[in-house]
């Protein structure tokens, strides 16, 4: 109701759905995010490849952005596992025209790693601290 009263800032919005509920709750996420895509919502799949992932699922919840787990980031310079898991992550979204968003962000080094690895986007301290509205 707020956002069809509001729809000009709609496009502003960016709701989070972490991975598990996703797939815990598919069919209502789906309505979910069919529902306010209309009126130009975004969507994230946040805490991706740490819950019981599929990139099958990627197909059909229509996300805009998936947040790589910072659990996967923050060892990406020393763990050729986790920088696999993350390239391959990285590879299946820019296929599915899906941005993707690295957490835990940290340092100068993961920075240029993961701009290496084609990420379009960051998040941790390095980046900016949290700051209220």
């Amino acid at each position: 109701e707020q956002i069809s009263e509001s729809q000009e800032l709609a496009k502003y919005i960016v709701f989070e759905i972490t991975e598990t509920a996703a797939i815990n709750n598919y069919e209502l996420v789906k309505q979910f995010i069919d529902d306010l895509n209309d009126f130009g919502c975004k969507f994230a799949l946040d805490d991706f490849g740490t819950g019981m992932s599929s990139y099958g699922y990627l197909r059909n919840i229509p996300v805009d952005f998936i947040k790589v787990d910072g659990s996967f980031i923050k060892q990406i310079l020393d763990n050729d596992y986790d920088q696999t898991i993350v390239k391959s992550i990285c590879e299946i979204s820019v296929q599915l025209g899906i941005k993707t968003i690295a957490e835990f962000v940290e340092n100068e080094q993961v920075l240029d790693k993961i701009k290496e690895m084609g990420f379009d986007y960051g998040q941790g301290y390095h980046i900016d601290k949290p700051k209220l509205i």
